[in-house]
């Protein structure tokens, strides 16, 4: 079993940054795939981006492409989302994902360890 948890979420104004920090634990394997999706009350969950393995491999969505970065930390299941230039429009419930796969997915389906989620609030 897996167990995931982030951190980092909080309330900020429009133009700021914030760091959102997930890691997970239990039984990992060095080749794994995680990811990062949202949901807003109200709507679905979507994806916002995942990296690979060996962070060689990212993939965003339209929406945050040139704004956000994931990337590994210090450990293999570990990972960061850098937030940068937030709008109002990305206030959700921000959710990591991990998954024993080599090459993740934008589909949350595919994952099958979440952690709870931690809040992001934009402001305007």
């Amino acid at each position: 079993q897996v167990q995931v948890v982030e951190s980092g979420g909080g309330s900020v104004q429009a133009g700021e940054s914030l760091r959102l920090s997930c890691t997970a634990s239990g039984r990992t394997a060095a080749i794994n795939s995680m990811a990062w999706f949202r949901q807003a009350p109200g709507k679905e969950r979507e994806f916002v981006g995942y990296i690979n393995w060996n962070g060689a491999s990212t993939s965003y969505a339209d929406s945050v492409q040139g704004r956000f970065i994931i990337a590994r930390a210090n450990t293999k299941s570990s990972v960061y989302l850098q937030m940068n230039s937030l709008k109002s429009e990305d206030t959700a419930r921000y959710y990591c994902a991990y998954e024993h796969r080599i090459a993740p997915t934008t589909n949350p389906n595919d994952y099958t360890s979440w952690g709870q989620g931690t809040q992001v609030t934009v402001s305007s």
